[in-house]
């Protein structure tokens, strides 16, 4: 491909990025007034100045990433999509601690277009779907829903679907690490709520491993067997 048909294509991208992004605020503002979350008069000025702009920017840089890794395909516009959905999950969740579900559903559509699409691994696809969410939610069932929402289930669920078995386990087990980590330096430096927002640790573990999930397994296993 030309140099300039390359820089082109990425500043349609970044540009796409930022108009999607613009939608996203809106989907976060209805969503936070469904759960009747108040919004005051500062945060809706926060919104405006500084949220709007800034999650454009982010959904566009993550839509640079998502292309710059696996080219000009359909996988790249399933996975910038799903790193819109991401992005307004993570959101909501940190405010409400409850993953939508609209947004699972739209991951679980985005999961059966992969499926669909990818025809030579539909069978992992679909082992991907029960694969990690079956045992969360044999863990929800247990638990009463103390130790994991629903939501996580079901995003689990979606990630299976969308990035097959493999890159599902990963995606826990990245999830938990970094949940783990994060949350415990921020109650100890900010003394935050002991209460974990999953959904946000499982969305970042899920777009690394829809980008690097498969050299990430390839290099363990190389490593250890």
């Amino acid at each position: 491909m030309p140099p300039i048909l390359s820089v082109l294509l990425y500043c349609l991208i970044i540009f796409c990025g930022a108009v999607i992004g613009s939608f996203l605020n809106v989907c976060i503002d209805r969503i936070l007034r469904h759960e009747n979350i108040a919004m005051t008069r500062s945060f809706r000025r926060t919104s405006i100045s500084i949220r709007y702009p800034m999650i454009g920017a982010v959904n566009a840089l993550l839509y640079v990433f998502v292309f710059a890794v696996h080219g000009w395909g359909w996988r790249s516009v399933i996975y910038g999509l799903m790193s819109s959905a991401l992005l307004v999950l993570s959101i909501i969740d940190i405010r409400t601690y409850e993953i939508p579900l609209e947004i699972n559903r739209f991951l679980m559509l985005l999961g059966a277009a992969a499926c669909l699409l990818d025809r030579g691994n539909r069978a992992d696809h679909v082992i991907g779907f029960f694969s990690v969410s079956s045992v969360l939610y044999l863990l929800y069932l247990v638990s009463g829903g103390r130790a994991i929402g629903g939501g996580d289930v079901k995003l689990m669920a979606a990630c299976g679907l969308l990035l097959g078995w493999r890159c599902s386990i990963l995606t826990l087990i990245l999830g938990c690490m970094l949940g783990s980590v994060i949350h415990i330096a921020r109650m100890v430096i900010s003394h935050a709520d002991h209460v974990l927002a999953m959904g946000p640790y499982l969305s970042a573990a899920m777009f690394f491993s829809a980008l690097w999930g498969e050299q990430m397994i390839h290099a363990y296993v190389r490593i250890f067997f």
